[in-house]
């Protein structure tokens, strides 16, 4: 369904919608097909997909237990993540993100940067293949959630470095004191605000981002280009990347990973895998 759409998180189910009518033909819906699925959801939790940032707020509790633990843990390909429904917008672990975690822990990772790195999956899943992981986020307490993360599946985080700094700022300071890495995530929020107020639209800054990342990417090394900006679709990446390159004078090859066969179009966030030559 068009502006709506489900997500099965552990026993719970996140019902994500545009408009209380797209919301109340959701769960019609899923009153509907719920006997054909060898399934039963413990919780049923809403959650309003505004156009500003700013009107952004928690799910809601529908249906189940409210005395229920807000946070629980879920598995993805046998990994733990820390969920929690009310930290906010975000509950802990986005799921149109799962193929580019796949992707990462089958590939041979020494040294991973994860930039804007929330609640660190991708710095998990590095950790468990055996890099040393770098994760970087403005947030103090996504980076502690993160931590709980890696403890979760039995990994040190003393063994891996957590960076509460403005990704902006931090890719040039990396790049002057010449740190490569052979992994780099770049998934930034479509808006942001960082040190001392600084803004980040991605329409205007993913550019300069790509380019500073490019800087602490060792040669052959890989960077993953992904954005939920609806004004940037893959083939804009694409040519984002392109350009990059050539202005860095750089080879690469692109990769885009198949689409998510249960994200309606448009939902699911844009990727694009960059391996330099």
């Amino acid at each position: 369904m068009h502006g709506a759409w489900v997500e099965r998180l552990g026993d719970d189910l996140l019902f994500n919608h545009q408009t209380p009518h797209l919301l109340a033909l959701l769960l019609e819906e899923w009153k509907q097909r719920a006997p054909a699925y060898a399934f039963e959801a413990q919780r049923l939790f809403s959650r309003l997909l505004p156009l500003q940032n700013a009107e952004r707020t928690a799910p809601i509790l529908l249906q189940g237990d409210a005395a229920l633990p807000a946070e629980t843990v879920v598995l993805e390909s046998q990994i733990r993540f820390g969920l929690d429904f009310t930290a906010g917008y975000s509950v802990g672990l986005f799921l149109d993100q799962r193929a580019n975690r796949a992707f990462l822990r089958n590939q041979p990772v020494r040294r991973v940067l994860n930039t804007f790195a929330y609640t660190c999956s991708f710095s998990v899943v590095a950790a468990l293949a055996g890099a040393e992981t770098v994760s970087a986020d403005l947030s103090q307490k996504s980076l502690d959630r993160g931590r709980l993360n890696f403890t979760l599946n039995g990994l040190d985080p003393a063994a891996h470095r957590f960076i509460a700094d403005d990704v902006q700022e931090l890719l040039p300071r990396m790049a002057r004191r010449k740190e490569k890495f052979d992994t780099i995530i770049l998934d930034p929020p479509t808006f942001s605000r960082g040190n001392k107020g600084r803004r980040f639209r991605a329409e205007d800054d993913l550019q300069s981002l790509l380019s500073a990342a490019m800087e602490v990417t060792a040669p052959g090394g890989r960077i993953l280009l992904s954005t939920n900006c609806t004004k940037l679709r893959t083939g804009d990446l694409e040519s984002l990347a392109r350009f990059c390159l050539k202005n860095a004078r750089l080879n690469g090859t692109l990769q885009q990973l198949p689409a998510l066969v249960d994200f309606p179009d448009g939902t699911a966030a844009s990727t694009l895998w960059i391996q330099l030559r």
